[in-house]
């Protein structure tokens, strides 16, 4: 600018909104890449390499399983050395683990190809990336949060339909390889490049204050007296109560949606009808995402998260009674509803965790309550799996995922914030 010009009124984005921005990628790649394909490759390798389904679903509880195991490791060296190593880190060993499936052909090699990418899913995933937004963001967590998880149900409305076409064009080896590619190009250099941990490492305040007494004098007020430590939250019924509800709920829906696809070719559906409600569901939780992070802006979490919980069931129900005669619309918003509920996990799990226990442990925290929500995850499509391989049929998997949302539902509503001891 020339001297004597008058300064610009142009007012810059909030560095917060980059960090969103980054964040909803590596939501996108972890989540896409990691879980929302996994259905798609079911059927080539059990045609190829003579697997059941129940033996090739135990990838996908080896999956989730490390994402929670590595969870609370990931939350403490969040709290400890921030996220613009540790997200990169797990970029790379997501992409090595799509570089050993491209290759193996026999179970032992194909498990620990998914040891290695849940590790590094972990690493990029919802505890590092939650953690990083609820740093930069006060007033507006809950739709900030919201925003960044959408990543999540994007990642299946825009890797499933194209992985579907890799795998039929060229094969499940080569869309291994392809994803290992995709992952590494796209969350290495932007994460290293744009992610900060805190707004102090830019000389910014949350919410682009422009001083700190505008950005936390109500964040001390609200939330001082009640951060607690992992060792103290560990002792809180606030704690076990999220843990019941999201391991259970959890389970539930994420069977349901991997069970979907093989269950809709079951009955007489076009794989090519079921890859398009595999991307409703992407869709649908995208937007739910961000729709139960915005109203945990304005009502209580705990609230939010049963109204999700409700839809759920509603949609596990629908399942239950789906038949070949439906309309192809009728799949496709039963889809939509089954992604749009299953979307408010996220926005609504992190801000219960933040508003019951604060922000300095909110790593170790986040980490510990994914770690064991996880193996729920994992599991669901595991049992439905293997309830198939015995039953020839997913109705009863269905049943059970029915009736664990009696548990979660009332766990969620009886969960009450924290008291501090002095």
């Amino acid at each position: 600018m020339m001297e004597g010009s008058p300064p610009s009124t142009r007012r810059k984005v909030f560095y917060g909104y980059w960090i969103v921005a980054v964040t909803f990628l590596c939501l996108l790649m972890m989540s896409g890449a990691g879980n929302f394909v996994y259905s798609l490759f079911v059927k080539p390798l059990g045609a190829d390499l003579g697997w059941s389904r129940g033996e090739v679903m135990v990838g996908f509880t080896i999956f989730f399983g490390m994402v929670g195991i590595a969870s609370p490791l990931v939350g403490r060296m969040v709290d400890r050395h921030g996220a613009r190593l540790v997200i990169p880190a797990g970029a790379l060993v997501m992409g090595l683990g799509f570089v050993l499936l491209s290759v193996m052909d026999e179970l032992p090699v194909f498990y620990l190809g998914y040891v290695l990418v849940g590790t590094g899913g972990s690493a990029m995933g919802p505890v590092a990336t939650s953690a990083v937004v609820s740093n930069w963001f006060q007033k507006k967590r809950g739709t900030a949060i919201g925003l960044m998880s959408t990543g999540i149900g994007v990642g299946g409305l825009i890797l499933a339909p194209a992985v579907g076409f890799l795998i039929s064009d060229l094969g499940w080896r080569q869309s291994y390889l392809a994803l290992a590619f995709i992952v590494w190009v796209s969350v290495i250099p932007l994460s290293l490049l744009v992610i900060r941990t805190k707004p102090a490492e830019k000389g910014l305040y949350p919410d682009g204050a422009a001083a700190p007494e505008a950005s936390t004098t109500t964040e001390v007020s609200a939330s001082g007296s009640k951060d607690l430590t992992l060792r103290v939250a560990l002792g809180t019924s606030a704690f076990w109560l999220i843990v019941i509800a999201f391991i259970s709920s959890n389970f539930s829906n994420m069977g349901a949606i991997q069970a979907q696809v093989p269950h809709l070719d079951d009955i007489g559906f076009p794989v090519g009808t079921a890859a398009t409600a595999l991307g409703s569901v992407g869709l649908g939780s995208a937007i739910g995402k961000f729709i139960f992070g915005w109203l945990c802006d304005r009502i209580k979490p705990k609230h939010a998260c049963a109204i999700g919980l409700i839809l759920q069931l509603a949609a596990v129900i629908v399942l239950l009674n789906i038949r070949p005669t439906w309309p192809l619309t009728a799949i496709w918003l039963h889809s939509f509803v089954l992604g749009l509920s299953v979307g408010s996990w996220l926005p609504t799990m992190s801000m219960l965790v933040s508003t019951s226990f604060g922000l300095t442990c909110y790593g170790a925290i986040f980490g510990a309550v994914n770690f064991v929500q996880n193996f729920g995850t994992g599991s669901g499509p595991l049992m439905a799996g293997y309830l198939y391989d015995s039953v020839g049929s997913y109705y009863w998997a269905f049943v059970i995922f029915a009736a664990l949302y009696a548990v979660a539902i009332p766990a969620i509503l009886l969960v009450r914030q924290p008291v501090k001891r002095s």
